[in-house]
């Protein structure tokens, strides 16, 4: 190893040899006491790569680790995980920012859980908190320390529910005379295709095809529900088709529910639709949905729909493969998710059971009477 200067050159450079190859780097100092530790460092830097060994990253706080966890997954995630991530992580924040994670541990965690329980947080939503805590620091490699001692916690087993007939009739009644004009479009669409709220939401004329029929999904959830293309049947045609007849001047990249503001001067008057901007999704139907499910007396969610609309699917007979490609289940998970939507109906189970009748029903009668000869020839 050798420290020199080059010709006309006031700063110093050094030099050295490693595995055959020739280092030469300035160390862009005039100090050689300061040239002589970049040698040292530069070299060291080099053994360390040739011999694979990684350099121990710096302690993380877990707020750094969250921001840099919401960073990535960016191009993966939809807009609502992202939301639902940034939530949990909003949750998370006052008891672990500052902590380091390393320094995390599993009595930590548990006081969260029970002052998120205490705060009437179902447990389900706890563990939905818990998965995004997993995943920083599984990311960090700081998890394996904690698994062993750490179990989410136990929830129902309550998926939701399938509307009837009768239930989904009132329902769309009321969506229909609702102050709200997406109202009844986006429940007849979900009802129609399955879609998720956020896929509604933010869906683009570009990606509706009336004349063909179709429509294609634009990023969701999953990687597997991403750029779906739906078929729309006769219902959710005539539906959509009224919609975008009061846009004429709609363009491409508009939003088919774009943002707007409702006003209603006086009872039975019409309602005032104002500051309408295609270029802005709606922001969410949740207060008009639920105020057209108060009135029609039923309890859905706005994503039970999506369970409606898949239950109807089995009991049509469609292909579970068929129902997994629709609604834009993986196929790893369709099992799953078909357990988590179908809901059958008690006609459903008895038509099961049914089925299962003998097709040559013995004369029990008769059994009877044989059984009591066999019993006086004994006797």
């Amino acid at each position: 190893m050798a420290l020199y200067k080059q010709k006309d050159s006031k700063v110093w450079w050094f030099e050295f040899q490693f595995g055959g190859e020739r280092y030469r780097e300035s160390a862009k100092t005039k100090s050689k006491v300061v040239a002589g530790d970049a040698m040292r460092a530069r070299r060291r830097q080099v053994e360390e790569s040739f011999n694979g060994i990684k350099k121990r990253g710096m302690p993380k706080l877990f707020r750094a680790a969250a921001d840099e966890y919401l960073l990535a997954k960016q191009t993966r995630f939809s807009e609502s995980t992202l939301d639902i991530e940034r939530r949990a992580i909003a949750h998370l924040s006052p008891f672990f920012s500052k902590k380091l994670l390393g320094d995390i541990t599993v009595t930590d965690i548990k006081n969260f859980i029970d002052s998120k329980l205490a705060a009437g947080i179902t447990p389900r939503g706890v563990n939905m908190k818990l998965g995004t805590l997993r995943a920083i620091l599984r990311r960090n490699n700081a998890w394996e320390q904690i698994r062993p001692d750490f179990k989410m916690l136990r929830v129902k087993e309550d998926h939701g529910m399938c509307l009837t007939p009768s239930q989904e009739g009132r329902l769309l009644a009321e969506c229909r005379a609702s102050i709200s004009r997406v109202l009844y479009l986006v429940v007849t669409l979900s009802l129609c295709t399955g879609m998720r709220r956020d896929e509604i939401r933010l869906l683009r004329w570009k990606q509706v095809e009336l004349e063909k029929g179709h429509l294609t999904v634009g990023l969701s959830k999953t990687e597997a529900g991403s750029t779906r293309k739906l078929r729309l049947n006769k219902n959710a045609v005539a539906a959509m088709t009224d919609w975008a007849n009061q846009f004429p001047n709609r363009q491409p990249d508009d939003y088919v529910f774009p943002a707007e503001k409702y006003s209603l001067s006086k009872a039975n008057s019409p309602v005032n639709i104002y500051r309408t901007d295609p270029t802005r999704p709606i922001g969410s139907w949740r207060k008009a949905f639920e105020a057209a499910r108060r009135r029609a007396g039923v309890s859905p969610r706005f994503h039970d729909l999506r369970h409606t609309a898949v239950t109807r699917m089995f009991e049509a007979g469609i292909p579970l493969p068929t129902i997994a490609e629709c609604m834009g289940w993986s196929g790893s998970t369709m099992i799953l998710m078909a357990k988590k939507y179908h809901h059958a109906s008690e006609e459903a189970m008895t038509s099961a059971f049914a089925a299962l009748e003998l097709k040559s029903s013995p004369d029990l009668s008769n059994s009877a009477l044989n059984l009591e000869s066999l019993r006086e020839e004994s006797c």
